[in-house]
């Protein structure tokens, strides 16, 4: 069963539901989209165990209508970041973090903190609310900061998505940064349907402009993250269970960021992996499917497959916004695969693009831009 909702759900999950005859939970946006053969009563949605979300705001309706399942305290495990971490700890002995409240947090002497760190909510989405801290005046920095920016995000997301009651602080994981689309399936094994590289443009940069995948990147470390994987699964007794992984790999050193429960890559951005492989990764959860990897990789050549975010720079007021030059915007990539034009005003992106390339220059270029330049303001 999937349960739909806010932010964006894309045409291909609708369509891929639609001539699948899968069940959809009547909640949310739901009837928007589907007729009365999809939609299944929240009564009868409660005993259906195998579910996946396109967003974490419907988190809340699985917490609330199932409390007692493992299902649910799976999903409070992987979206505190502080309990991800103590159930990791048999893995990584060795890992440094710990928990304090915002008022603990401004109270912290800076000068017996351990940099560099990376300071998040202990419940978080995306980038919002992470800040990697390198010294002393980084936090006191941040602190100053700190209460305008969770300001910034209240009513934006529920609490069961983003909340910065609480704080992690944590060692600062240095290498490269990886992105997996996988599955838990009902015996524990771990499914990858995709692997995404993370770049950034500089050690300060938290952003999510750029992901993308490459059939070289499937054969590096396919195996290395799996193993990974299913030792995560024995240790939280994952089962049935759909997530989006991050984590940076340094030395051949795998260390997980955080784990997002029961969807794959936010905002239907996982829709790539048909793109890149001829990969439905909602058929292949819902079907318990696995991809042969040595035989889709098989007809590739190494092309570059990414996404990229169009984001609403923070300093900009968008109800000064005129129109996105998205004619401007798009010169910067080579061969647009699909474009998605999103309501700016209600949500921080203007566009999420899929693209095919040859060349990583182009990925790097999307790193540099400066958004300000596509983004016409009313006169005043």
């Amino acid at each position: 069963m999937f349960i739909l909702n806010d932010p964006y759900i894309s045409d291909f999950l609708i369509e891929t539901i639609k001539q699948n005859n899968y069940k959809v939970l009547d909640y949310g946006l739901a009837k928007n989209y589907f007729s009365s053969n999809n939609l299944i009563s929240n009564d009868n949605a409660k005993a259906i165990s195998k579910l996946y979300l396109n967003s974490e705001n419907s988190i809340d309706w699985i917490i609330q209508n199932k409390p007692d399942s493992l299902l649910t305290n799976l999903i409070k495990i992987s979206k505190d970041k502080a309990l991800f971490r103590k159930m990791l700890s048999k893995i990584y002995p060795d890992y440094y973090f710990r928990e304090v409240n915002l008022d603990e947090l401004k109270k912290l002497d800076s000068k017996n903190l351990k940099y560099p760190f990376v300071l998040k909510p202990s419940v978080g989405f995306l980038s919002f609310g992470v800040y990697p801290i390198y010294n002393e005046n980084d936090f006191k920095n941040v602190v100053l900061k700190i209460d305008s920016d969770i300001e910034k995000l209240k009513g934006v997301f529920p609490l069961s998505v983003v909340d910065c009651t609480n704080f992690l602080i944590e060692e600062m994981i240095e290498g490269e940064e990886f992105a997996i689309d996988a599955y838990f399936d009902e015996n524990g094994e771990a499914i990858i349907l995709n692997i995404f590289q993370h770049p950034f443009l500089d050690k300060n940069d938290v952003s999510d402009r750029v992901y993308y995948t490459s059939k070289s990147i499937i054969q590096n470390y396919l195996k290395p993250f799996k193993e990974l994987l299913d030792k995560i699964a024995k240790e939280g007794n994952y089962k049935n269970f759909p997530f989006h992984l991050e984590l940076r790999m340094n030395e051949n050193k795998i260390i997980p960021i955080e784990i997002n429960p029961m969807r794959f890559c936010g905002w239907c951005i996982t829709d790539i992996a048909y793109f890149a492989w001829e990969i439905n990764p909602y058929i292949y959860f819902m079907e318990n499917k696995k991809p042969d990897w040595e035989e889709i990789l098989k007809s590739k050549n190494n092309d570059y497959f990414y996404f990229t975010i169009g984001d609403i720079p923070s300093g900009i007021d968008k109800t000064f916004i005129k129109k996105i030059n998205f004619e401007k915007y798009l010169k910067n990539i080579s061969n647009p695969l699909e474009i998605r034009k999103i309501d700016y005003k209600t949500k921080p992106v203007f566009a999420i693009v899929f693209g095919r390339c040859n060349n990583i220059e182009e990925i790097n270029n999307l790193l540099k831009l400066n958004m300000k330049e596509f983004i016409e303001l009313e006169k005043y």
